[in-house]
């Protein structure tokens, strides 16, 4: 994709100049999360997501990740930082047993950092999480075996297969980047 609008002078809404530049922005670039389909067991069984914002080249990932009661993700080390705001339910990190996470709690998480993702058995409701990533989550089996790597490309690879798969095609999402050849038409 060739990012095909230029930066341009800007004015107020009399009419006077800025003393800048910006990418004049057409529409607002927003979804909303009820429009697009929960994609189930993506990760693992239990663990569900709707893709928000997918950035491959910048490797930033938007996700609302829903987690079934007992859902677990593997023991992963974050190549960059990530964030998460518990909308509802709680989780904890095995490693952290005592740091329950529950609604209302955002977790910042510094990249390097490693821990494997827990959600009690014992909650009544499923737990919903807003997350951003950047970069990706490098997965690692119980014996410290390489698992799989979780990034912007892997969770766009998922929602296109699993969406098709489970009949909830397409999935509308915003994207990010603009790689391309900056004097070519496409």
């Amino acid at each position: 994709m060739t990012l095909k609008i230029s930066p341009a002078p800007m004015k107020t809404s009399s009419g006077a100049p800025l003393p800048l530049v910006a990418l004049p922005q057409g529409e607002l670039l927003t979804v909303n999360e009820q429009n697009i389909p929960l994609i189930h067991n993506a990760l693992g069984p239990g663990v569900h997501f709707k893709p928000l914002r997918l950035d491959l080249e910048a490797g930033c990932w938007v996700v609302l990740a829903t987690f079934s009661p007992g859902a677990t993700v593997p023991l992963h080390y974050h190549t960059g930082i990530a964030e998460a705001y518990t909308l509802s339910g709680s989780w904890h990190y095995l490693e952290y047993p005592d740091q329950l996470q529950t609604a209302g709690s955002y977790l910042y998480e510094p990249g390097g950092s490693v821990h494997t993702f827990v959600c009690p058995e014992s909650n009544t409701v499923d737990t919903a999480v807003f997350i951003r990533v950047e970069g990706g989550n490098v997965n690692f089996s119980e014996d410290g075996q390489f698992h799989s790597i979780l990034d912007a490309v892997t969770i766009r690879h998922l929602t296109e297969q699993l969406s098709v798969a489970q009949g909830v095609a397409p999935v509308d999402y915003l994207g990010g980047g603009a790689a391309g050849f900056m004097a070519r038409e496409s």
